[in-house]
């Protein structure tokens, strides 16, 4: 039972790491950015061809996806999504869902569509015992890599002049900018680390969630799940609801493997009728 405690909160974690862009988009920019995933699946693809092609340790691809996801994020935004800021929700949805397609395409061209695989170092591989419990090394090191970025991200949100200027620039841009805020260069660094974020999440998370051109598409519902369960008005709510539905998503799959897989919508469900507005939304909150 806490085995599968463990493995839950471990997946919650990464769950939270990858959506956690889509929440501050979403929650803090205003804008629904569904080709989130799509960034999460660069992360893993840039991981498994350092990796597999050129040698490169694991341990090193790791800040190297979040690195290039988060340039190639910045470049997109300037280039394409800064024009649809002030775009009705639709055609923000239309847009980024397009994308996701256009990336399942090239990725599919690129590297097939097999599932691609990774080997983890040595030291993650087997399990450990903690307190008489038996835990995956991986998933521990995951799950310490997320609390770190966790607590970091929390911090940097609410106790920073960047975190103050952010949240100035979404209530309202022109009072913003007339303070000397440089408003689309705080969108831009905001919209390029969220999808560094995902990048690193992807690359962490390819060996568990698994690695195909489709990812994107796989997994957009979880991401939406986190968001919509957690609330947008601050970062503890995404990253309660993933714990949540991580463990449900497994104890799930282990205990009722024949409906495991909805056991995640039902706690979905559930807690909106419970909670409509998200776990730490203000009603009428967007």
């Amino acid at each position: 039972m806490l085995t599968i405690l463990f493995d839950g909160v471990a997946y919650g974690m990464l769950l939270f790491i990858i959506a956690v862009g889509l929440a501050i988009t979403l929650g803090l920019m205003n804008f629904i950015n569904l080709a989130h995933g799509a960034f999460a699946m660069a992360g893993g693809y840039i991981t498994v061809v350092l990796m597999n092609r050129y040698g490169v340790s694991f341990y090193l691809c790791l800040p190297i996806a979040f690195l290039v996801v988060a340039a190639l994020g910045a470049l997109l935004e300037g280039t394409l999504y800064r024009r649809l800021y002030s775009a009705p929700h639709l055609d923000q949805v239309l847009f980024s869902v397009g994308l996701v397609f256009m990336s399942v395409a090239a990725v599919h061209y690129l590297m097939g569509g097999q599932q691609q695989l990774i080997h983890l170092p040595p030291e993650l591989n087997g399990r450990t015992e903690i307190f008489g419990i038996g835990v995956g090394r991986y998933r521990l090191f995951i799950t310490a890599v997320c609390a770190v970025l966790v607590v970091a991200l929390q911090l940097v949100l609410a106790k920073t002049r960047f975190g103050s200027q952010l949240r100035a620039a979404v209530d309202d841009g022109r009072v913003a900018r007339g303070l000397g805020i440089n408003v689309s260069a705080v969108f831009a660094l905001t919209f390029a680390f969220g999808s560094g974020l995902a990048g690193l999440g992807g690359a962490m998370g390819a060996e568990i969630l698994g690695l195909d051109p489709n990812f994107p598409l796989k997994f957009m519902v979880y991401f939406l799940i986190v968001v919509t369960v957690g609330g947008t008005s601050s970062m503890t709510g995404p990253f309660l609801a993933a714990l949540l539905l991580g463990i449900a998503d497994v104890a799930g799959k282990y205990y009722f493997p024949q409906i495991g897989a909805f056991v995640i919508y039902g706690v979905m469900v559930i807690m909106l009728v419970l909670r409509p507005h998200g776990l730490f939304s203000r009603e009428g909150a967007r």
